[in-house]
């Protein structure tokens, strides 16, 4: 809580620094770059800062951006291309002239993932995209099926409810799943439990794949995917929207009611959503026990907008009751139905995050919290003595502040800490799979980017981790108290051949220390009896990427290759082990591993209103001590007409 406390402080000392700063208006107009004709409605957004306004009848914006340094402007328009300016305020044009170009395929987007926000062509790293619209067309009942549209993810399915997304083989907490920048923790220790986010309010879904604990930490050894939220109104007064969705094969019913509102600079949105599934109806026409699921959801936001910066509050609450297709449930469940009764998992979540933007003459600071309480019930039946099988709380308190250094137009530089201590605490249940535990780590990690020749950019960083680990009741078993530091890094660099065509490569090391359940699980899990190990080292790979890329009017062609080495993958096996009763003990254990393959997609626009999309991606896993292997293949193809 101290390391809070000084954060507040610092936060209260910059706003007192730059409160007396002027406000500067930019106007500008927005244009058809071929009919010359003047866009009305187009987006003038400012991503550092979450503001924005939209152009009139005659192609006219004026919007405030700060009084030092350069500012980062998104222009965007249905149908158009999105382009990313940057505007320095020492170096002012009267009136800015944006010229749009119509495009038939989709645009070039601006990503908010990487070190800082950019269009995907400007990252050195690739950084994959899918846009609210995706989401929608997808027809699936579960947001993380939808992702699987991207090559190389893919997702472990359990249930229409719960399913688990793998990037390019990794999975549960080999990847990081983020809520608008917060990093989700929600006991993901196994593919039975799924993350707790919905797609409601979500503007677009962000995917990097590949090593990237250099900017998010533990656990990014497959990759990332960041789920952002709609940007806030852009014009004074108050909207809303309704979103209904009905799946024919759950009898799902999907319900979305949101409002936002500006008034100057102040920005609000609230939205509810509610799902209803019953149980899945597969190809024969059988319903599938058990594998009905609800979910309940609440965001709210609240945000104030100057110059010198930006203030933002979030909080989510979800609430996912989730049927499990278990032996013990389906004797109960006769026919098709919606009702949870019998062994369900009741899950509840709560996120509240403060994020902050700030602006001193030529510096920009990140500054964030985000407090997460997950709490989980296992739920079985009333015949059951225990009807309550497992009821846990998890709670995470995360914060960290980022400093992005003055810099000039080759080189840009920045610097920062993270932390994040985790609780687990136990209730009133007889299944105690994970003990009272704490779980505490911080971070220091400093990033250069370079710019040469107008054709070259350069990424490189390091990074360095302490954590430890804690139980403090563990059964009749010792108790565990383990410390863990990693080193990490990378290099990255993009080379643009011509205006369409562009290649990059990247060479980055990633680590994961041992999670909870990893190292002090010791009990029941769904059907099988699982121990954890005390001694498991931290997790290290090395990833080397290479990519091209090819954008224009009507195509998109990627072609991209890696190979993966991790040492010490951490995994979970049969032992010859038995329980008093004769079942077998499954025990993580460690070994070397391998991963490499390839991904191709294709996206082909004839015409405005029509578009086809292709793609394909090959994976290779083998256990480097075990000589197994495993090899899958996955062709998607997609044909859009709208």
């Amino acid at each position: 809580m101290k390391s809070i406390k000084a954060l507040y402080v610092l936060l209260l000392l910059l706003v007192g620094c730059i409160i007396g700063q002027a406000q500067l208006q930019v106007s500008g107009h927005v244009f058809d770059i071929n009919s010359q004709s003047m866009l009305e409605g187009a987006n003038v957004y400012l991503p550092e800062l979450r503001s924005g306004v939209v152009s009139n009848h005659q192609g006219l914006f004026t919007i405030e951006i700060p009084t030092n340094g350069i500012t980062k402007v998104q222009f965007s328009h249905i149908g158009y291309q999105t382009i990313l300016r940057e505007i320095d305020a020492h170096n002012l044009e009267d009136t800015l002239l944006v010229a749009l170009k119509p495009i038939s395929i989709q645009s070039e987007e601006v990503v908010i993932s990487g070190i800082s926000a950019a269009t995907q062509h400007d990252n050195a790293i690739r950084i994959e995209l899918l846009k609210a619209k995706d989401i929608e067309t997808s027809g699936s009942p579960n947001l993380m099926e939808a992702i699987a549209a991207l090559p190389g993810v893919n997702i472990i399915s359990k249930s229409p409810g719960v399913s688990m997304p793998t990037i390019r083989g990794m999975s549960m907490t080999n990847i990081i799943v983020m809520n608008n920048g917060v990093k989700l923790e929600n006991y993901q220790y196994s593919k039975n439990h799924a993350f707790i986010i919905d797609e409601f309010g979500v503007e677009q879904i962000e995917v990097i794949k590949g090593p990237a604990s250099l900017l998010y930490g533990s656990g990014a050894v497959g990759g990332i995917i960041n789920f952002i939220k709609e940007k806030p109104a852009a014009s004074e007064g108050i909207v809303g929207d309704y979103t209904g969705h009905y799946h024919s094969c759950t009898q799902g019913l999907c319900n979305s009611l949101g409002l936002k509102g500006k008034n100057k600079q102040l920005t609000y949105s609230l939205r509810a959503g509610y799902k209803n599934h019953a149980d899945y109806l597969d190809g024969d026409g059988d319903f599938v026990p058990n594998t009905r699921f609800t979910d309940k959801s609440i965001d709210f936001n609240i945000g104030f907008t100057k110059p010198y910066g930006s203030f933002n509050l979030y909080y989510d609450y979800n609430r996912p009751q989730l049927g499990m297709c278990l032996k013990q449930a389906i004797p109960y469940i006769k026919e098709r139905g919606r009702k949870l009764e019998w062994w369900y998992q009741d899950l509840t979540s709560h996120v509240l995050s403060l994020r902050h933007k700030l602006m001193l003459r030529n510096y920009k600071f990140d500054v964030n919290i985000a407090l997460q309480v997950n709490k989980r019930l296992g739920q079985t039946d009333t015949t059951t003595a225990a009807y309550k099988l497992v009821d846990a709380t998890l709670k995470t308190l995360s914060y960290e502040v980022k400093a992005y250094l003055p810099s000039n137009n080759s080189l840009k530089y920045s610097i920062g800490f993270q932390g994040e201590s985790k609780t687990n605490q136990n209730h009133d249940a007889p299944l105690m799979v994970i003990p009272d535990c704490d779980n505490n780590s911080l971070s220091v990690f400093a990033l250069v980017e370079g710019q040469l020749w107008n054709k070259l950019k350069l990424q490189t960083g390091i990074r360095y981790d302490y954590s430890t680990l804690s139980t403090t009741t563990r059964k009749q078993l010792d108790e565990i108290n383990r410390t863990f530091n990693n080193l990490s890094s990378s290099f990255a660099t993009s080379y643009k051949f011509t205006s369409h065509l562009h290649g990059r490569i990247s060479v980055a090391s990633a680590y994961r220390i041992p999670n909870m359940g990893e190292l002090t699980q010791d009990g029941w899990h769904g059907t099988r009896y699982e121990q954890g190990n005390a001694a498991l080292a931290a997790q290290q790979n090395l990833e080397t990427d290479l990519g091209l890329h090819y954008h224009s009017h009507q195509l998109i062609c990627d072609i991209a290759a890696f190979y993966n080495h991790i040492d010490d993958y951490i995994y979970m096996a049969p032992t010859s082990d038995v329980t008093s009763s004769g079942s077998t003990i499954y025990r993580h254990a460690q070994c070397n591993a391998n991963l490499h393959g390839c991904e191709i997609s294709l996206a082909y626009a004839p015409t405005e209103n029509l578009d086809f999309q292709a793609s394909y991606s090959h994976l290779n896993a083998k256990k480097k001590m075990a000589l197994t292997y495993r090899l899958s293949h996955l062709i998607n193809s997609r044909f859009l007409l709208s």
